[in-house]
């Protein structure tokens, strides 16, 4: 295994449609999760596309640990999880804002319209097929990731570029967790609580 540069928001790699895997039990494939699962793990994230790697295949590997899930949206821990040639069908006619990072533009936040139900359906490194519902964080988790397989970062969908910020100075997200946190992504409230300047701002 190896930890593996991380492509940023500019690079050709981002903005290209990967390709499918046409055999997901290629030994190169397992090799490739394996070191996208160990770059995860090095910087503590969530989530990661392989062309955030510099591979155009369409893999994705993810985790929801504990810590990041909301306090009252009722989810629960998904151990780490390899999704190749995943495929989403939403479940709802609308979306709904989510807070969102991206390890391919970092420093930044931003809050992005995601079907808050949708259905994934993907192949395993043993080549089974997988299909299953998601919802709240873990379905948008979901989109940001499988979007990357489209080219797509989340600032191409966000309809309400004022909440396109820098992490230190996390303003409107701010604003939000002080009217409730029981759905905000405990990461975000930690931008909020790590802000040296709220109290100025935010005062009433």
């Amino acid at each position: 295994m190896a930890i593996r540069q991380i492509a940023k928001m500019g690079h050709p790699v981002l903005r290209k449609v990967a390709a499918r895997v046409e055999n997901p039990t290629d030994p190169e494939i397992a090799r490739l999760a394996a070191d996208m699962r160990e770059t995860l793990e090095d910087i503590g994230a969530s989530g990661i596309a392989a062309p955030q790697v510099f591979v155009e295949k369409r893999v994705v590997v993810y985790r929801m640990i504990a810590a990041r899930i909301p306090a009252g949206s009722g989810l629960k821990p998904v151990p780490w999880t390899t999704m190749v040639n995943p495929e989403i069908t939403p479940l709802t006619d609308t979306k709904v804002p989510v807070w969102e990072r991206c390890l391919s533009i970092p420093g930044l936040h931003g809050k992005t319209p995601r079907w808050p139900n949708i259905s994934i359906s993907y192949q395993t490194l043993e080549g089974e097929t997988v299909s299953h519902e998601a919802t709240g964080s873990w379905a948008a988790l979901l989109q940001h990731e499988c979007d990357h397989l489209d080219g797509v970062l989340y600032p191409m969908r966000m309809d309400d570029m004022t909440l396109l910020a820098f992490n230190d100075a996390p303003g409107a997200l701010a604003e939000e967790a002080a009217s409730g946190q029981d759905k905000i992504d405990p990461l975000f409230l930690d931008l909020v609580d790590r802000w040296p300047t709220r109290d100025r701002w935010m005062a009433a």
